[in-house]
């Protein structure tokens, strides 16, 4: 292998979201992970350092395979860094809300990889783990304007008076 770096993607597609660890036909239950989209020059270059790189079939014929790369999401050991940024301001979001990424409509992407090196019987390859992720939210037109749900999962109070209608 030849010494992986930790690897910056800005502006970064992600598909296959499973931050919830939801058992799958891929996936063992509590495994949390995504894949990431790669360009053609970043994904040669991350092969070149050993880097388990997969392709997407081609959806039309004369098409190239898309290159991407599993991103294991893990909280044991050191965890990673996630931040949720909406309208309201960052939130840093921990193993108990990192799940609500799967559901959330991205608008961006920022994130690092931390390369981990493996050999077991005689293979060996390098897997990539989140080392920090900000994902920027398309928020719905109706919650930005009508409000948001407080931290304590109350809607914001309208005042005593709105809506009567005096008889």
């Amino acid at each position: 292998m030849s010494n992986p770096k930790e690897i910056f993607v800005e502006d970064a597609r992600i598909i296959f979201r499973n931050f919830e660890g939801r058992e799958g036909q891929y996936n063992r239950a509590g495994d949390r992970s995504f894949h990431v989209l790669l360009g053609d020059d970043m994904a040669e270059e991350m092969e070149k350092q050993g880097w388990n790189i997969k392709y997407l079939k081609a959806r039309e014929e004369g098409d190239t395979p898309t290159p991407h790369v599993e991103v294991v999401v893990s909280y044991k050991g050191r965890p990673p860094h996630i931040v949720m940024i909406t309208s309201r301001g960052r939130n840093k979001l921990g193993e108990d809300e990192v799940e609500v990424l799967d559901w959330v409509d991205i608008k961006t992407v920022d994130l690092m990889l931390n390369p981990y090196e493996w050999v077991v019987n005689g293979k060996s390859g390098t897997k990539a783990y989140l080392k920090s992720m900000y994902v920027t939210i398309n928020e719905d037109p109706l919650e930005l304007k009508y409000g948001h749900v407080m931290d304590d999962g109350n809607v914001d109070e309208l005042p005593a008076r709105a809506g009567a209608v005096e008889e």
